[in-house]
């Protein structure tokens, strides 16, 4: 996968390659696998910025399993949060009786899974869990409170630096690129 060298061009730094993602996102399905081993999963990926996330776990989950995203957010075309999180567009899997498993690009205030869960387990989920490629800790507002049965998985933890690739954007930009890394300030500032 080659990414844009313009793109490439307004990247501070890599955090982690294609290569780092790939290996960590192998682990994250084989331990979803074995978690919910025998059980009706449904994977709910969050649109737009966890799609490769979403689509590249789904091919290391080996129980079988739905599919479907769903569209939350608080950001727009901002660097921070608005605080409020809005669901556009909701999922159309009947998600009673299932282990959702939602899959989120970066877990930064904590808004959108504070809006999102509640009302998984309001259409009947068995369990909603939470996997996070990043967890931005540093900026986190609203702690995670996931229902009995819930777990969270987490793919790294994220320094405070405003991050794009692998589906990550700023401003609908930078989604392509094949690893994840900090954007330069200039950019966004």
């Amino acid at each position: 996968m080659a990414a844009s060298s313009k793109d490439d061009a307004l990247v501070e730094s890599v955090l982690w390659s294609a290569a780092d993602l790939d290996k960590r996102v192998a682990e994250l399905g084989r331990a979803i696998s074995g978690d919910f081993e025998g059980l009706p999963i449904a994977v709910l990926g969050i649109a737009t910025g966890a799609f490769m996330f979403t689509a590249d776990l789904v091919r290391y989950i080996s129980e079988p399993h739905l599919v479907d995203f769903v569209r939350i957010q608080s950001y727009g075309n901002s660097t921070v949060s608005s605080g409020v999180a809005t669901i556009s567009t909701d999922c159309k899997l009947d998600l009673k009786d299932k282990h959702v498993i939602v899959v989120e690009d970066i877990i930064d205030t904590g808004v959108t899974l504070s809006k999102l869960v509640p009302h998984l387990e309001s259409k009947g989920a068995a369990s909603v869990s939470v996997c996070a490629l990043l967890d931005k800790k540093a900026r986190r507002k609203v702690e995670l409170k996931l229902p009995t049965g819930g777990r969270f998985y987490a793919g790294y933890e994220c320094p405070d630096g405003f991050v794009v690739g692998y589906g990550m954007d700023h401003a609908e930009q930078f989604r392509g690129l094949p690893y994840v890394g900090i954007l330069k300030p200039e950019v966004y500032q």
